[in-house]
């Protein structure tokens, strides 16, 4: 390999994380390296990892940033190493088994799964309800840290899927896109909005900054856009999950634009929230009706996968949501480190 260019001309490139364990020990010590397959984590260490743990979601994640801007100091070529996409193939199976198996009694038609999340709960406990009630400006500032991970690439993940869709979906899907992407206005785009809420709230806004910070819920929930999208088998699962994303995205957006007028977070965090009140309504028709109904009319036989992307994306939440919610009832930070 040749190598690693000067990082002095890859500003926007994110620095590396620390490891969290074998796994991400091994890929980091590779990637760090011009001579780095021999230093990757063997295939029983996958094997024998917590599918949901810190050290392979870190690790699934390193692999998976590679597709987006990269990490300072690493050769761009690692995107497509051989080496690397084995150790990736093995831990994304690691990870999808024990969504398959975690979700296994879900609903099989889209209809059955799209009926479990679209109903508001009266009293809500969840983690936008608890930030709306009762948040402090603290707990906010860590949610959005935790969520830049996601927020300062919004809706990348998503176009994976575009190719591989054809007429209705296809169509729907990349209006819906545009708009995410600020309608051709670099300063409309959703993460370049997220960027302007962190200012609001005093953190930093540079791309991949948290990364440490960040929970493996967290990093799990970034890594199951990253694998639906990048493979084309789960194409069907990608939409269900856009489309779960979509559907839940406008009562939480209010909730959540409610908790930083509350707290006096700033004017463009409020706005970030009140933009995704009113153009997730809409894009929840639009992806309901033509990007899943067209996709289903096109292909039926992945009604099953879309249910499954549905389940996976309502697990992945829940389980940051607990975690988070548990850590700032005790008084502690939901972070691995303090802000």
């Amino acid at each position: 390999m040749k190598p690693a260019e000067p990082t002095d001309v890859r500003l926007s490139e994110p620095v590396l994380p620390t490891g969290r364990g074998e796994l991400s020990d091994g890929a980091l010590r590779a990637l760090r390296s011009s001579e780095g397959e021999s230093l990757l984590p063997s295939g029983r260490a996958v094997d024998q990892a917590d599918p949901y743990g810190e050290d392979l979601h870190l690790a699934l994640y390193l692999c998976y940033e590679l597709h987006y801007r990269g990490f300072q100091g690493v050769d761009p070529a690692w995107e497509w190493h051989p080496a690397l996409l084995g150790l990736r193939a093995g831990l994304e199976r690691r990870f999808l088994d024990a969504l398959r198996s975690d979700t296994e009694v879900r609903p099989h038609s889209a209809d059955e799964a799209f009926e479990g999340i679209l109903a508001e709960p009266v009293n809500g406990t969840g983690l936008t309800y608890f930030l709306r009630d009762e948040g402090e400006l603290w707990q906010l500032r860590e949610y959005a840290a935790q969520r830049s991970l996601y927020h300062l690439k919004e809706a990348d993940p998503h176009a994976w899927v575009i190719p591989r869709l054809r007429g209705r979906a296809k169509a729907a899907m990349v209006a819906v896109e545009f708009d995410e992407f600020g309608g051709g206005r670099a300063d409309r785009m959703h993460s370049r909005l997220f960027a302007d809420l962190m200012t609001d709230l005093g953190l930093d806004t540079a791309y991949g900054r948290y990364l440490d910070a960040s929970t493996g819920e967290m990093l799990a929930v970034v890594n199951l856009m990253s694998m639906f999208g990048l493979h084309r088998a789960l194409r069907g699962a990608l939409v269900g999950h856009f489309a779960a994303v979509e559907v839940t995205s406008s009562p939480a957006s209010r909730r959540l634009a409610e908790a930083m007028r509350r707290t006096d977070a700033g004017a463009a965090a409020v706005h970030f929230y009140a933009e995704h009140v009113e153009a997730d309504a809409v894009h929840e028709q639009v992806v309901r009706r033509d990007v899943v109904g067209g996709l289903l009319e096109d292909e039926p036989w992945l009604e099953a996968d879309v249910a499954f992307g549905v389940a996976a994306t309502d697990l992945l939440d829940a389980r940051i949501g607990e975690r988070t919610l548990a850590a700032w009832r005790a008084g502690r930070t939901s972070l691995r480190t303090p802000l």
